[in-house]
């Protein structure tokens, strides 16, 4: 019993000062899933069989790592069960370039490493941004609202349901994870989350790609709509591996390093920080929806260059702070 771990430790590169529970995420799956219960028929649950099936293996995965803690290289390696199941068995891929650049053929295997890869470092990418009171709570509302909308929009009422049905819980969860927090997401949940909107951005940029031009939910530009949707865990990743390489360290020794970390080290409050970066979350998906009809061409450097403004701002604010 002394070896579980059903309460997460303040030090190292933490930033809650006390023993906090970390069992959140095991609330959040059983709200949606007994609402899924009561709303889905037995024909939806079917058809989705292989989603359930992952999603529950990956809530297992974060819920063996709280309990009774994984090494990093385990918690990676069993990703990859859940991750094969829906690439192979469910055909969540990426099957083309759509339109970003112009490749006439794209070999399976492929397809299948860069499914594997985009579903395996989304989910750990939204893990990675749980180190703030209430943050990847609202990241998590945020996204997943805007694909229950979308999904709603193109008729597709399963998707739109699972992910409401997964975000009514998070705003449940965000009342106890707000700052102070009385309990955090754990693994459990932040692999659960993570690894369902991975999934639906493959499948937003799939359905989204198929849809008539004249359709007035269609973002011509896929892949930038779904990297906006997601924008805070993709550029703290990315901006934290980019730190970590410079400094010929491994990608991923945890560190102070993340966009919350920023934040905080200019005065904000986890409150201020967590509303903050939300906005900047919503800004690039109004972005991206007030330019809806550009292309990835467009749109994906526009987001490279706002990110690489931000960092630029964020660096020279705390410098001059500093000073």
């Amino acid at each position: 019993m002394r070896q579980w771990k059903l309460y997460d430790s303040p030090g190292d590169h933490k930033i809650h000062t006390s023993f906090t529970p970390s069992l959140g995420g095991v609330a959040v799956f059983v709200g949606a899933l007994f609402a899924l219960l009561i709303s889905l028929s037995l024909k939806n649950w079917m058809d989705s069989k292989y989603f359930f099936i992952s999603i529950a293996l990956m809530f297992f995965i974060g819920l063996r790592d709280d309990v009774l803690a994984l090494t990093p290289k385990q918690k990676l390696y069993s990703q990859f069960l859940p991750v094969f199941l829906l690439v192979f068995l469910n055909q969540v891929t990426l099957n083309s370039s759509y339109g970003l650049i112009d490749l006439p053929f794209i070999p399976q295997w492929i397809i299948w490493v860069i499914s594997v890869l985009t579903l395996v470092i989304l989910t750990n990418a939204y893990n990675l941004i749980d180190g703030l009171d209430g943050l990847a709570g609202s990241i998590g509302i945020i996204c997943l609202t805007f694909f229950g909308l979308w999904f709603h929009s193109v008729g597709e009422e399963t998707l739109s349901l699972i992910s409401m049905t997964f975000a009514g819980p998070l705003v449940a969860f965000l009342f106890f994870n707000w700052q102070p927090s009385k309990i955090f997401m754990g693994d459990t949940g932040a692999l659960m989350i993570g690894f369902l909107l991975s999934f639906m951005v493959i499948r937003f940029i799939n359905l989204n790609y198929d849809l008539p031009i004249d359709h007035p939910a269609k973002f011509q530009a896929s892949i930038s709509t779904a990297v906006a949707v997601v924008i805070i865990p993709v550029f703290d990743t990315l901006r934290v591996i980019i730190l970590r390489m410079r400094k010929m360290q491994s990608p991923f020794k945890a560190d102070k390093n993340h966009l919350h970390h920023q934040f905080l080290n200019l005065g904000f409050s986890h409150s201020k920080a967590v509303l903050f970066i939300a906005a900047i979350n919503l800004i690039f998906i109004m972005l991206a929806w007030l330019l809806r009809s550009q292309s990835d061409r467009l749109i994906l450097p526009l987001i490279i260059f706002i990110c690489i403004i931000i960092n630029f701002v964020l660096k020279r604010t705390q410098a001059a702070r500093a000073n």
